[in-house]
C-alpha cells in the first residue's frame, strides 16, 4: 500500500461516527475521492457517492459503509455522569475502561466509560457482564450543569480514534467495520480511474451510512442509482485466534486475501466470475459460506427495484465490534485489486440470470 493510501486509511478510520452521525467520516471519504471520481455527490441520508462514466446505462455499484458502532446521550445525571443508549450491536463486556469521544456541536469531547471498581463489587457481582444501561461516560464534569456547558441529550459517542500498527502489515483500530470496506470502494475507483475502462459501464463507488442499524443507506442509494450489479465490501469473521469456532465461519486468516462467499445473497455467477478472476490473475482469496442473506450492504442492495446480481466481498477481521478490530494491509490491496479486475471484464451484455 502506497503512502497516500495509508495516510487516507489512518485519517479515515480517524474519524468518530455511529448510525447517523457520519459527517466528519464522508468529509474525509469524499475529499479523498474527488481526486479520481469524475463526480460525486452526498444524498439525503448522509450517502457519498463517487461515479466515472456518469452517463452509461450499465451500473456497478460498489458499498462499504462508513458508519460504526457507538452511542447516544439519554440521560445527565445530576453528577454529571452521561447515560447512553446503544447505537449498534455492542457487547457490553468490552466496554469498561474505554476512551471516547462525543461529538458535541463545537467538537469533539474525551470521556472515558466507568465501573465500580472489583474492590468494591461483591463476590457474586465480579464475573457478572455489566449491562449497557448501568454504565456511564465520565468527562469530569462537576455535575450536571457543567456536563450541560459541553455536552447535550441526543450527542452521539464513540470509541477514541486508536490506529496503531503490529507485525507482518497487520493494523488495528476502532471502526475497521466498516471503514476498512468503505476505504476499498474509494481505492477501486482510484485504480480505475485509471484504467481503460468501457464507456458503457457505469461505476458508483457508495460511502453508505447506516448499515449497523439496518442496511439503510444501502437500501436508498440503490434504489436511486438503480445498478445492474451490486458489490458490497465489508469485513468478515477471521478464525484465526482462539475459541472461534471453524465449522460455523469456515478457516479464514489475516492476511491470506479477500473471503468470496456462496449463500442467498451472491448472484451465483457474479460469485463464479470473482473466483475466477481471482485465480487468472492470482490474486489470493479466502471462501466461507453465509447462510443469512441480509447481515451486510449485500441485502439491501439484492432487492432493490426488480433486483440486483449481488456479491459480498469481506475483509478478514478480529475481535469485531470491539474498539481493537483487527485487519491486514494486504487485504485490503487483494480486496481492491480484486473488484477493479473483476469490474474491468465486465460488459453490459453479461447475463447474471441464475440458470
Amino acid at each position: 500500500m502506497n503512502s497516500e493510501s495509508k495516510k487516507f486509511l489512518r485519517d479515515f478510520l480517524s474519524q468518530c461516527g455511529p448510525s447517523g452521525f457520519e459527517e466528519a467520516s464522508q468529509n474525509v471519504w469524499a475529499k479523498r475521492t474527488r481526486a479520481y471520481a469524475q463526480a460525486i455527490k452526498r444524498d439525503v441520508h448522509g450517502n457519498a457517492i463517487a461515479v466515472l462514466n456518469p452517463k452509461a446505462d450499465y451500473k456497478i455499484m460498489i458499498a462499504g459503509h462508513c458508519d460504526e458502532i457507538g452511542f447516544i446521550i439519554s440521560h445527565i445525571t445530576t453528577e454529571g455522569f452521561l447515560c447512553v443508549v446503544p447505537v449498534g450491536g455492542i457487547d457490553s463486556g468490552v466496554l469498561p475502561g474505554s476512551q471516547m469521544k462525543v461529538q458535541t456541536e463545537k467538537g469533539l469531547i474525551d470521556g472515558v466509560i466507568g465501573k465500580k471498581p472489583i474492590h468494591l463489587m461483591e463476590e457474586c457481582d465480579r464475573n457478572k457482564s455489566v449491562l449497557i444501561k448501568d454504565l456511564w461516560v465520565d468527562i469530569g464534569a462537576k455535575d450536571k450543569e457543567d456536563a450541560l456547558k459541553v455536552v447535550a441529550l441526543g450527542d452521539a459517542i464513540s470509541f477514541a480514534p486508536n490506529y496503531m500498527e503490529l507485525r507482518n502489515n497487520i493494523f488495528s483500530s476502532k471502526g475497521c467495520d466498516d471503514k476498512t470496506g468503505a476505504f476499498v470502494v474509494s481505492e477501486v475507483i482510484k485504480i480505475l480511474s485509471a484504467k481503460k475502462l468501457r464507456k458503457d459501464v457505469g461505476v458508483y463507488g457508495v460511502s453508505t451510512v447506516q448499515e449497523e442499524v439496518g442496511l439503510r443507506g444501502a437500501r436508498t442509494s440503490a434504489y436511486g442509482i438503480n445498478p445492474q450489479v451490486g458489490i458490497a465490501v465489508d469485513v468478515g469473521f477471521a478464525s484465526d485466534t482462539p475459541g472461534i469456532d471453524k465449522r460455523i465461519v469456515g478457516e479464514v486468516s489475516l492476511g491470506k486475501g479477500p473471503v468470496l462467499h456462496a449463500g442467498p445473497a451472491i448472484n451465483r455467477a457474479l460469485g463464479k466470475m470473482f473466483i475466477d478472476v481471482a485465480k487468472r490473475k492470482k490474486i489470493p482469496y479466502q471462501f466461507s459460506s453465509l447462510g443469512r442473506p441480509d447481515g451486510t450492504d449485500t441485502g439491501a442492495m439484492q432487492l432493490s427495484r426488480e433486483g440486483v446480481a449481488t456479491a459480498l466481498i469481506s475483509v478478514p477481521n478480529r475481535y469485531m465490534h470491539t474498539m481493537v478490530e483487527t485487519c491486514s494491509l494486504d487485504d485490503l490491496g487483494s480486496c481492491a485489486q480484486l473488484i477493479a479486475e473483476t469490474i474491468l471484464e465486465m460488459t453490459p451484455k453479461m447475463d447474471f440470470i441464475p440458470r
